[in-house]
């Protein structure tokens, strides 16, 4: 590993923000971004490298123990975590500490590729992922995912008949599962629901095959079981090919650890009252926690509501405030 350098400047998480800013970002063509941020960490003092899937890896310090704190390059809120982890990561010892490790992974609104390349390194003592929880909120779950695509192709028949078409058919299996999430989220509140969303249909048919595809997603929350939800699934497709993706368990951490509260005390330090949220969508920590079975949150500044919307933005009392929480958590670990 390459030594880590003293920083040449005190940086401003702002002003930082605003470079990052200026870079235009999302969930697939992230390249020019984790260029600048390569060089822009080296220029910081980091000790910084872009690994085999594009993430952009860069360390400070040389204690005995290593946090990680994992963000992304895309959207405005999620760049807000990683300008503010930046700035605190430079207040704390170069020397000494905490062993500190900075991961700007690619592709966290798809496959989360940058994240499960981690899984086979090395766990960590602690994990924070960059996410935006409010400054005086930290995430400690997230409701899980799964992607289900169907496809359904008989010999085409009149166009009035009594043979089901393919897209009566591919609609009967979304009501089929719907009613299952409508029963299962009866007097659940709406983080324990399962919802289950169309996100594609096409259906058509040319004189001789009649078609119908579609996709499927759920949010998966804790105590529902996946494979579980992967049998009924397969059971109701009858004679269609049904096919499974972006599977993400559902996760709670430990709230009882050293590095949650860190975070309680740094919050009552800024004079918030701390919260303990589950995100409602999914996170890195779905992909790593169970792998590396060690302390983990997410924190950062920001509304997850404005994660992806025209509308995103984040505001700069928020940003200065999670710093400074930040700093005090990494002192402190």
């Amino acid at each position: 590993m390459i030594a880590v350098q003293q920083p040449v400047a005190l940086v401003d998480a702002v002003d930082l923000l605003n470079e990052m800013l200026q870079i235009p970002s999302v969930s697939t063509p992230e390249a020019q971004l984790g260029q600048w941020l390569h060089r822009r960490l080296r220029g910081l003092g980091f000790a910084a490298r872009r690994d085999e899937v594009g993430n952009v890896v860069a360390y400070w310090g040389s204690g005995p123990r290593e946090v990680v704190l994992l963000g992304h390059l895309d959207t405005v809120p999620p760049r807000g975590p990683l300008a503010a982890a930046i700035t605190a990561i430079t207040r704390q010892p170069a020397r000494g500490g905490c062993r500190i490790t900075l991961v700007a992974a690619v592709g966290e609104g798809g496959s989360m590729r940058g994240a499960r390349h981690l899984a086979t390194r090395r766990a960590p003592d602690a994990l924070i992922a960059l996410e935006p929880s409010r400054w005086d909120g930290v995430m400690v779950g997230a409701n899980g995912s799964l992607r289900l695509r169907y496809r359904f192709a008989q010999p085409a028949g009149h166009d009035v008949g009594s043979q089901a078409s393919a897209a009566d058919r591919a609609v009967a299996f979304i009501r089929r599962v719907q009613d299952h999430a409508v029963d299962w989220n009866q007097g659940r509140s709406f983080l324990d629901r399962l919802e289950a969303r169309v996100l594609r249909f096409h259906a058509d048919h040319d004189g001789m095959r009649d078609r119908a595809s579609l996709t499927l997603g759920f949010r998966v929350p804790p105590g529902y079981d996946l494979d579980a939800l992967r049998s009924r699934l397969d059971g109701w497709r009858e004679s269609a090919d049904v096919s499974f993706d972006s599977a993400a368990v559902p996760i709670r951490t430990q709230t009882h650890t050293r590095l949650t509260r860190a975070f309680v005390e740094a919050i009552r330090q800024q004079g918030g009252t701390p919260r303990l949220t589950v995100k409602d969508g999914t996170s890195e920590i779905n992909i790593l926690v169970p792998i590396w079975n060690c302390p983990a949150g997410a924190y950062g500044p920001g509304d997850s509501r404005l994660d992806r919307p025209a509308d995103e933005a984040i505001d700069i009392f928020e940003l200065e405030k999670a710093v400074e929480v930040l700093t005090a958590v990494l002192k402190n670990l």
